[in-house]
């Protein structure tokens, strides 16, 4: 379904965050699509979420803090200046990984070539020996791809640096072609995220960023809970389509709590047929949530808490089990994510046709795309 889907127009991608397009404006000055059921889409502002949620309804954060995973480097072992390029941190594994404890203390990375104007392109990762240079005498070596037969993320071993020193004292945050410029790491932290002494993400988990504390209080005061839970994210791919490797997660014993507290007060709801929509959905905000929670979701759908890895991969064939609504960023016909997506929608109704129905008319009303952009709020008819 995802490569139906319109192709989106260069110019729809947002290039810087919201705040910086004009005198005044906050974080959640960006528009949101809605779709509910077979409807057709309505547009609302952001900051209009309030009103389209109802008391009991629980939205599901992830609260991992975004990393500066860019750093500078250069292949070669110093005796020359070397080909220069950009490591970006995803994942450091541990002996828990699926992929074994062979991998553990390793780093997956991805190799980047500078594209001269201060972001990057794909550059194809190995060979298997590669030294790259890293700033503080720090060397990384890659030693094998992360998936067979991909080139783009490696294993990689560090020597001479502590990875999460390195990063805080050289790196940035991840950066793509379609931004004008560098933001602090600020602009890529959410109002959720948390300490990143347990992870970080090496790319924002970007579908909360339009939150601020007072639009928080504002749901909060209208009888809306919040439920956090934790994916660490690694990098994603920007230019084609692959399915998300292994990433770690927490779903803490207080979020399955409020989860299946909400889900009881739903069905409830609907034995005494009340009238109106029943309160009690839960809207994933953002594909890392949905990841994180339908991960610990047993075949009942009651969530149970959990941590670790996972390495679920929510598709249409597979559905969702926990999850009501998703509020998410606009992604691109060739984004892993999109299968997500389809998921959440083909819960309620034919997800493909609402699907199409929704980007048709992003593109139509010129809908901003990527992590500065505007949202869109999937819920139940």
């Amino acid at each position: 379904m995802s490569a139906d889907l319109l192709a989106v127009p260069d110019e729809l991608s947002a290039r810087v965050p919201a705040e910086q397009r004009g005198p005044g404006l906050g974080r959640d000055a960006v528009r949101l699509l809605v779709s509910r059921g077979a409807a057709e889409p309505a547009h609302h502002a952001f900051a209009e979420l309030p009103e389209l949620l109802a008391a009991g309804d629980v939205l599901v954060v992830n609260t991992s803090r975004t990393l500066p995973a860019a750093v500078d480097g250069r292949i070669g072992d110093g005796r020359g200046r070397g080909e220069p390029v950009v490591v970006h941190f995803s994942t450091r594994a541990d002996r828990w990984h699926p992929a074994g404890r062979e991998v553990a203390g390793r780093w997956a990375v991805e190799l980047r070539s500078p594209d001269g104007h201060g972001s990057t392109r794909p550059r194809a990762g190995g060979p298997a020996g590669t030294v790259v240079r890293l700033p503080g005498r720090a060397r990384l070596l890659l030693e094998a791809p992360v998936a067979p037969g991909s080139a783009r993320l490696w294993w990689a071993r560090v020597t001479g640096a502590r990875v999460p020193e390195l990063m805080r004292r050289y790196g940035r945050p991840i950066r793509y072609g379609y931004t004008d410029r560098d933001q602090p790491l600020a602009a890529y932290q959410t109002v959720f995220a948390g300490d990143a002494a347990g992870g970080g993400s090496a790319e924002m988990p970007s579908a909360a960023r339009p939150f601020t504390a007072e639009l928080v209080a504002r749901l909060v005061s209208r009888g809306v809970q919040f439920a956090p839970v934790s994916l660490h994210t690694g990098v994603a791919s920007a230019e084609a389509f692959e399915p998300p490797y292994p990433e770690r997660f927490v779903v803490p014993p207080v979020t399955a709590w409020l989860v299946s507290a909400a889900r009881a007060r739903r069905a409830a709801a609907r034995r005494r047929a009340a009238p109106g929509a029943p309160a009690g959905r839960i809207v994933a905000v953002g594909t890392t949530a949905v990841r994180a929670l339908e991960s610990a979701a047993g075949a009942d759908g009651r969530v149970r808490a959990a941590a670790g890895w996972t390495d679920l991969v929510v598709t249409p064939e597979r559905g969702v089990r926990a999850v009501d609504g998703l509020l998410t960023g606009l992604h691109e016909p060739t984004a892993s994510h999109l299968l997500m997506l389809e998921a959440v929608a083909s819960a309620m109704t034919t997800g493909g046709e609402v699907l199409r129905h929704a980007y048709a008319a992003a593109v139509e009303q010129r809908y901003l795309w990527h992590e500065f952009g505007d949202l869109h709020l999937v819920l139940p008819d």
